[in-house]
């Protein structure tokens, strides 16, 4: 009876002692619902606990380091009562480390508890299935052009290298800034292929100084220039005037006269016409089409920056007041003292220098002599053409004026002529002009502006005028 009395008793302390420690036990004895854990009605190890540990460790090695240092200064050891003191601190600091590691460790645990902990699938690291990325550029201008054509929701038509680079939120598909319904870009890559031109394909665009769009790509650029109308001498270097003076006396003021050139890009578009069926061989129709395109593009631009009016396109050379011209002896006709004349006149600072003439004038210059009878082109029937007349390379060139016409010889050094590229080029095509016969008329379009980089011939020192541009005119 005694023994089952001692467990009963012994039983009903555990049972309370239960209770009183974790009261859901009791909540679940009762067939009551636990609550949620609270871990604010426990006192944990606090962050400050954790610091106030840490600054009581850091004083007592403190103090242990300075009765050492004392010591060490008077060279002996601790005495009695100092090593007794230091055995102290060392014993009261190997103490805190214990609770600190406690508190530390309570600290990590809890906040273990509030961790979320995501689903055992997504950390199951499931590996997709690979597959080809999407395809951002084309493999040629062919490529391009047929999904142009064919296939317009090509997701690599939407997407342009710095497209937005503005601020303004568009695609490859844009509109020109007048307005006009505008194609889609050509990529980059492909860019330089279509502007790409050689010196024996275009006259002016390899030789000249050109200005890349830049953002906007077709806001008009203000290029400053020397002002050198005029007479006097200093008006040779825009109004600069330069004094010998003596010592002690004042140095002269003097501003140089500068002229704005402003270079607006212009619109210039090309059509070229090709069957259906070729299109959709992009593989074999690319290089010939880039091809056809790449010409009408050197074409347009190359008779503009002859012959240009400046007005909605870029100003010729021909027509530039920069041009000086030499009235050439006889209507029609070509002679030495008229190519002499026109060298004469030419700015002679290094540069490349170029002739350039109609095909038409090869005869009379094939057959030129100067005033001794000699040929100053052709020696003999054997050796062909020179490349070079009168030191200069020649280059016939149909875009020229008819022969006899002002500007029809021209010698010029087109590194002072001024390109400025704009926004472009751009491509679309249409299947409805030519819907009934199975073909599709391709639009290339682009924007440049361009002008020499001068407002007249320069009067040197001297007054003798000299320009980059040299022109032969009609008889006066």
């Amino acid at each position: 009876m005694r023994i089952a009395a001692v467990i009963g008793t012994i039983m009903a302390l555990t049972l309370a002692v239960a209770v009183f420690v974790v009261p859901e036990a009791s909540a679940l004895a009762h067939g009551h619902t636990i609550a949620a854990f609270d871990l604010g009605q426990i006192a944990l190890a606090t962050p400050a606990m954790i610091a106030s540990l840490r600054s009581k460790r850091t004083g007592l090695v403190g103090e242990m380091q300075a009765m050492i240092e004392a010591a060490e200064a008077e060279d002996r050891d601790l005495s009695e009562d100092e090593t007794a003191a230091f055995d102290a601190k060392k014993a009261e600091k190997e103490a805190i480390d214990k609770r600190l590691e406690r508190a530390e460790s309570l600290a990590a645990s809890a906040a273990d508890l509030n961790l979320t902990v995501p689903a055992a699938s997504r950390q199951g690291r499931i590996e997709r299935a690979p597959a080809p990325e999407a395809r951002r550029e084309f493999e040629s201008f062919g490529e391009f052009l047929s999904a142009v054509r064919f296939n317009p929701n090509d997701q690599r038509l939407n997407f342009v290298q710095n497209a937005g680079a503005d601020g303004e939120n568009f695609s490859a598909e844009m509109r020109m800034d007048n307005d006009t319904s505008g194609g889609f870009m050509v990529p980059p890559q492909l860019r330089s292929t279509i502007l790409q031109v050689q010196p024996e394909a275009s006259l002016v665009r390899p030789r000249a100084q050109v200005i890349e769009a830049g953002s906007p790509p077709d806001a008009p650029v203000t290029i400053p220039a020397l002002d050198q109308d005029g007479t006097a001498p200093q008006n040779m270097y825009g109004g600069v005037e330069v004094k010998w003076i003596g010592e002690g006396e004042e140095k002269p003021e003097t501003d140089a006269n500068l002229k704005a050139i402003e270079l607006t890009p212009h619109e210039v578009a090309g059509l070229v016409t090709v069957t259906d069926k070729l299109l959709r061989n992009w593989q074999a129709a690319g290089s010939f089409i880039e091809g056809l395109l790449r010409g009408a593009v050197t074409a347009a631009e190359d008779d503009t920056f002859i012959r240009g009016s400046g007005s909605q396109k870029p100003l010729g050379a021909i027509n530039a007041g920069a041009t000086y011209y030499v009235n050439r002896a006889l209507a029609n006709k070509i002679s030495y003292l008229d190519l002499l004349g026109m060298v004469s006149h030419l700015m002679m600072r290094g540069g490349s220098p170029v002739w350039s003439m109609p095909q038409s004038a090869l005869t009379q210059i094939a057959t030129m002599q100067d005033p001794s009878g000699q040929y100053i082109w052709k020696p003999n029937a054997v050796d062909g053409f020179a490349g070079t007349l009168l030191g200069y390379p020649l280059r016939w060139h149909n875009r020229m004026p008819a022969l006899g016409s002002k500007g029809d010889v021209i010698l010029a050094d087109w590194s002072h002529y001024l390109i400025k590229d704009g926004s472009g080029p751009f491509v679309a095509a249409s299947e409805h002009v030519k819907f009934t016969s199975n073909k599709t008329v391709i639009k290339i379009f682009w924007n440049v502006d361009g002008q020499p980089w001068l407002k007249a011939p320069i009067k040197e020192e001297n007054g003798y005028e000299v320009s980059p541009f040299v022109g032969l005119d009609v008889p006066a």
